[in-house]
């Protein structure tokens, strides 16, 4: 019984794991989805803010972290900054950067 038991809660540990490190992959577009009134749909900006939408993944995250901690002036985005995790900055950064840049 000891063996199954075992056998049971190493699978469902391997489950969470594997859970874990793959996330849900609308988890990124949820999360960018609150950059839209200013950035654009999908990240494709028809005003004077840039375009995330097809911009570098680690240049859309080292700007997130200027601006959450200060060293990046701008109107709104301080603030804005502020309030998203490491994490939310880093999947919202990769799904912009999977997104066809706009045509210019």
């Amino acid at each position: 019984m000891v063996p199954v038991r075992i056998a049971v809660a190493a699978s469902l540990l391997w489950a969470a794991c594997a859970t874990a490190q793959s996330p849900d992959p609308a988890l990124g577009r949820n999360v960018a989805a609150g950059c839209s009134a200013c950035h654009g749909t999908n990240g494709a900006s028809v005003g004077q803010v840039p375009s995330l939408a097809g911009m570098q993944r680690a240049e859309i995250i080292l700007k997130m972290q200027e601006f959450k901690s200060g060293r990046r002036q701008g109107t709104i985005m301080p603030q804005l900054a502020k309030g998203y995790t490491d994490d939310q900055i880093d999947l919202a950064a990769t799904w912009f950067a999977s997104q066809p840049a706009p045509a210019k």
